[in-house]
């Protein structure tokens, strides 16, 4: 550590943020290695370092001998402000050398509300924002992560996205990088290239044109680039590369334990969930790989809990033999297991008996909607009975607490759906009134409601979200629907955020101007409140003569062009469209394992047969 740093650091809080030296840590000489690569996450270190996707990354590149992969993070305001008073360029955490001396600058981008730290980041470097100021070939400034699948609105600011899984096509840009620096290509030539490698979307390619009522008219490839651009994904996910000596964090983290991922992908096919298109097909882990990886992790790392991740852990086939397999380690060494994402409708006696072997963690269920009618219309595939028996389940075991997650402003929702949840709720508390074997403990559920966000590449982004007002107005009636259930808490999203998240997630490329004056305004860390300013953002949409609600509250009309008409997660459009025509109808589209629904998403895997 410089004496720069040390001098600083005692000035700001967590400086073990900004340190590096953790168990684990790849430390390289830098002068035996021939590409350095800086891996940044727009949010702080707790956040960065609990991103598995990011750990999966470093580990990969630093397998090899060439490849040198450091971790950025954010610095949190205090930090910020010593590092531009002593004039602190932004570093790599493992060597402690100012990015814009490294070949390559990855961002992972998991969320909209993170893109003033992209910004942020870049000027924190010493590097123009723009790309097209940046002609030197080095560094190159490139994006991976669920955002990318409309990356419009960071398009000036990033020279190419990464589109899907980055395990294979990150290595394979790594080396054409390598290939044009060594022969001293331009970086126009670069890019070129680069857009040839599949799922590789350089915006600088596309000349974006809009119609007078500022929709897109059109978007035309230059210079070669594809038409479309389809995500990559890994189709053997036995084989993938795992983490399994992961870095272990010198301070707290928010998920500071070993993450297992089962599998990739999801066999549902709820009609609001990005995440559930954009990540199909299904492809599992073997599952005695899964229990070598997870005994080794803990073994490696000496944590104590282990989580078992997925966008839906209880759909893994095996689960429960997994979990005993897992327990025979864990169960002797007070080591806990956890599943985050549990639907209500797989729950059981037999797996929560196997959770609570060694810590009983909370339960959460998350039925999105009151009503089965609005349950059906957004394919949630849950009935009510389904979500009673499961917290029967956990109350006749001893849980006393469950949290309940939904959705408001979902396409077709009532008050009556609203006053639903209310509904549903209760009788929740009346299954614990029922069931609980000990009621003197009393029973905590708690409601969480948030504000829908229509997501592109899914049957609702052609959806409007719903004014601000209406969206209090129905957190208002909730409230007071639940207002004598003293046994039930509620609690609501931020609506200014979610209204922000919708402009953004469905934005073009011009508002990477209201991005840029938002920043030099003072706008960083807008997933934070204690830096988010509303005011602030429609100041940024007024100045650059831009409307939020254009891209937040607005219904697309069928056959418009979208901004994020390029990128491809591989379902087609028609059957998007089609389910959102079921979704009005309230008709439901079974799981892809009762029956394949043709959404297109096996053509990523030999023979067209998912393995979930």
């Amino acid at each position: 550590m410089n004496q720069t740093l040390e001098r600083i650091l005692p000035k700001v809080q967590k400086p073990a943020r900004y340190t590096g030296g953790e168990y684990n840590a790849i430390v390289k000489d830098r002068a035996q290695v021939d590409l350095r690569f800086a891996l940044c996450f727009p949010d702080t270190y707790e956040i960065g370092m609990s991103n598995l996707g990011c750990r999966i990354l470093y580990g990969l590149m630093n397998e090899r001998e060439d490849i040198w992969c450091e971790r950025v993070y954010a610095p949190w305001g205090d930090m910020e402000e010593q590092m531009r008073e002593e004039c602190v360029p932004l570093y790599g955490l493992e060597s402690g050398d100012p990015i814009d001396q490294f070949d390559i600058i990855g961002f992972s981008l998991g969320y909209e509300m993170a893109y003033t730290n992209v910004l942020n980041m870049l000027d924190l470097a010493g590097l123009p924002l723009r790309s097209e100021q940046r002609r030197d070939l080095t560094p190159l400034v490139v994006a991976g992560g669920t955002c990318c699948y409309n990356p419009e609105p960071l398009a000036p600011f990033v020279d190419f996205f990464v589109l899907g899984e980055g395990e294979e096509v990150t290595l394979e840009y790594i080396d054409l990088y390598k290939k044009a620096r060594d022969e001293d290509w331009t970086k126009e030539e670069f890019l070129r290239k680069v857009a040839q490698i599949p799922g590789i979307y350089v915006p600088s390619l596309y000349d974006v044109s809009y119609n007078e009522d500022g929709t897109v008219a059109a978007i035309t490839p230059l210079d070669d680039a594809p038409a479309t651009v389809t995500k990559r994904v890994v189709e053997d996910m036995t084989k993938a590369y795992f983490p399994v000596k992961t870095i272990i964090p010198s301070t707290e983290i928010v998920h500071d334990r070993v993450m297992l991922e089962l599998f990739r992908g999801c066999i549902r096919g709820c009609r609001f969930c990005q995440a559930g298109y954009a990540y199909r097909p299904v492809r599992c882990r073997d599952a005695k790989k899964l229990a070598e990886m997870g005994k080794e992790a803990c073994h490696d790392s000496g944590y104590q809990e282990m989580t078992l991740s997925s966008l839906s852990s209880t759909d893994y086939p095996g689960l429960v033999d997994l979990c005993d397999d897992l327990l025979e380690y864990c169960e002797p060494r007070n080591i806990s297991l956890s599943l985050p994402s549990m639907r209500a409708d797989t729950f059981s006696m037999n797996l929560m008996e196997r959770l609570q072997k060694v810590r009983k963690g909370g339960l959460t269920f998350a039925p999105e909607a009151g009503t089965q009618r609005l349950r059906d219309a957004i394919n949630k595939n849950l009935r009510e009975e389904d979500l009673l028996q499961s917290v029967r389940t956990a109350f006749s075991g001893g849980w006393n607490g469950v949290k309940l997650y939904f959705m408001l402003g979902l396409p077709t929702e009532t008050d009556e759906d609203v006053l639903g949840i209310a509904d549903l709720a209760r009788k929740v508390y009346f299954a614990w009134r029922e069931c609980a074997p000990n009621k003197a403990r009393g029973v905590r559920i708690t409601v969480s409601t948030s504000w829908f966000v229509p997501k592109p590449h899914t049957a609702f982004q052609w959806e409007a979200q719903i004014p601000v007002e209406e969206y209090q107005r129905r957190v208002n009636l909730l409230r007071d629907a639940l207002k004598r259930d003293k046994s039930i808490t509620y609690n609501w999203h931020d609506p200014e955020t979610s209204y922000m998240e919708a402009v953004f997630s469905r934005g073009d490329r011009r508002l990477a101007d209201v991005i840029e004056w938002a920043w030099e305004h003072g706008a960083k860390f807008d997933s934070w409140s204690e830096y988010f300013d509303f005011q602030r953002w429609m100041d940024a949409l007024e100045a650059c003569g831009l409307n939020g609600d254009f891209y937040a509250h607005r219904v697309r009309e069928k056959d418009e062009v979208f901004p994020w008409s390029v990128p491809s997660v591989g379902v087609s459009r028609q059957f998007l469209w089609h389910e959102r025509e079921l979704c009005y109808q309230s008709v439901t589209t079974p799981d892809c394992r009762t029956r394949c629904a043709g959404c297109g998403a096996n053509k990523f895997l030999e023979g067209g047969v998912c393995n979930g």
